[in-house]
């Protein structure tokens, strides 16, 4: 059986253009990989060999509680109130469907989970700290987010195997394009603290579906396909897995133009 490896993963992610001190979030669906003597921690190794210590790996997480407990306000129905954990960045895992993968980052050593649950990102490097604190509650995509400062840092969005409509950091290319009509909700959170948990209501752009009326429920995966149709970005294969790996500011001011120039005032 022909098994892939460590080293020959990090070749494959030298080759899409991962390179030494990259800031990178990674989406993956490990499963598309293949044989990996060593399993996900091979992966996120081999992602390590490449940036080397100056590079940081981050990890969109969410927040995983396995039943949906806010009714149709966005506020935990009272049956479940006293029994939900709060949100602790130092325990909280990921939500389930997000994969091994992003199981697997979230419980490395020297990890950072920031403090906002439904947005919540993790990180392990150089950089982790620097793009993990303070992530504000309210507008968790927007400004101060970890998906901001990943932009503003000139970082990377790696695609391992996982469906182009996955790719988060484009929530928030919807919050900042100027579009009318942008859904809003709201969404209760207890929090974990010092003095014991706290009851917060967050306020956000919905990001179950498109943020406005008109496109189609996968449409991060056209504003992908069109912003590598342009020619950025670069596509190759990890492991078996077809794999894309973009950068961070250049396709969020693509995908803001994008959703501007189609639904726009």
């Amino acid at each position: 059986m022909n098994a892939l490896t460590r080293s020959s993963l990090a070749a494959d992610l030298r080759r899409i253009g991962l390179a030494e001190g990259d800031a990178v979030m990674v989406h993956a669906a490990f499963g598309r990989v293949g044989p990996v003597l060593g399993g996900p921690d091979a992966l996120v190794d081999a992602m390590f060999d490449v940036i080397g210590p100056e590079g940081t790996v981050l990890s969109y997480q969410d927040w995983e509680l396995s039943v949906d407990v806010w009714d149709e306000r966005g506020r935990v129905a009272g049956e479940f109130r006293e029994h939900v954990p709060p949100y602790d960045p130092a325990t909280a895992r990921p939500a389930r469907d997000h994969g091994v993968l992003a199981a697997v980052i979230g419980t490395r050593p020297g990890v950072r989970r920031s403090g906002n649950p439904g947005a919540a990102v993790a990180a392990v490097g150089a950089r982790a700290e620097e793009f993990t604190v303070d992530h504000p509650l309210d507008y968790g995509y927007g400004e101060g987010s970890p998906f901001e400062r990943l932009a503003a840092a000139g970082g990377r969005v790696l695609m391992v195997g996982a469906p182009l409509d996955t790719m988060t950091i484009l929530h928030h290319a919807e919050h900042l394009a100027v579009l009318p009509g942008k859904r809003r909700i709201q969404v209760e959170y207890p929090l974990a603290t010092p003095e014991g948990t706290r009851w917060r209501l967050v306020e956000e752009f919905d990001t179950s579906g498109p943020v406005v009326s008109g496109p189609p429920e996968d449409y991060f995966r056209l504003i992908v396909e069109d912003f590598l149709a342009s020619g950025a970005g670069r596509r190759g294969a990890v492991g078996e897995a077809d794999s894309v790996l973009v950068d961070a500011p250049a396709v969020v001011a693509f995908a803001v133009d994008w959703l501007e120039s189609r639904y726009g005032c």
